[in-house]
C-alpha cells in the first residue's frame, strides 16, 4: 500500500528527475541527435560537423573563436572536429596572417557545394511540424539559451 504522506512528498522533492529543467533539455538533445544522425549520414557528416557547416555557410571565413562562440563550444572540443572536417576535406584550417596565434576556418568548394545537398535536412528533420510551432519552439528555446549564457557569464 503506498503512504499519501510520502507519495506527497515525493512530489514535493526538489531533486525529482521530473523537477529537473535540465532533463528534458538533455533527452531532446539526445533524441534530436538521434534524428538527425540518419539524415547527416548521407552527407558524410555528424551532427556537430554540421552546426559548423551551417555558420560556415553563413560566413566565412571564421576564426575557431568566432566558431567557439557562435556555438557554445570550447576550442578542445571544436579543434578535433576541425582536424577531421578538414581530412574529409569540407574546412581549410590556417593561421591568420593578422596574428598568428588565431587559427581561420574556411570552407573547400567540396564544403560549398555540400551546402546544396544539405538542402533537404531542416525539412526532414521538421517533417509533420508546423513552421509556426517550429518557430515558436525555436523562440523559446533561444530565449533559454540567452538566459543560460548570461548567467554563465556572470559566473
Amino acid at each position: 500500500m503506498s503512504d499519501p504522506v510520502a507519495a506527497s512528498r515525493d512530489r514535493d522533492d526538489p531533486l525529482l528527475l521530473d523537477r529537473q529543467i535540465c532533463f528534458p533539455l538533455y533527452a531532446a538533445t539526445n533524441l534530436l541527435n538521434r534524428r538527425y544522425g540518419p539524415v547527416l549520414r548521407p552527407l558524410g557528416l555528424t551532427y556537430p560537423q554540421y552546426l559548423v557547416m551551417l555558420v560556415l555557410w553563413e560566413e566565412e571565413p571564421q576564426t575557431v573563436g568566432g566558431l567557439g562562440a557562435r556555438l557554445y563550444l570550447d576550442s578542445g572540443t571544436l579543434t578535433p572536429l576541425l582536424k577531421r572536417m578538414e581530412a574529409a576535406g569540407h574546412v581549410t584550417r590556417s593561421r591568420d596572417p593578422d596574428d598568428e596565434r588565431r587559427v581561420v576556418i574556411g570552407l573547400t568548394e567540396k564544403g560549398r557545394a555540400l551546402r546544396e545537398q544539405a538542402l533537404h535536412v531542416p525539412e526532414t528533420i521538421a517533417s509533420g511540424r508546423t513552421p509556426e510551432g517550429i518557430e515558436e519552439l525555436g523562440n523559446s528555446v533561444r530565449k533559454l539559451v540567452a538566459l543560460l549564457a548570461d548567467q554563465n557569464s556572470e559566473d
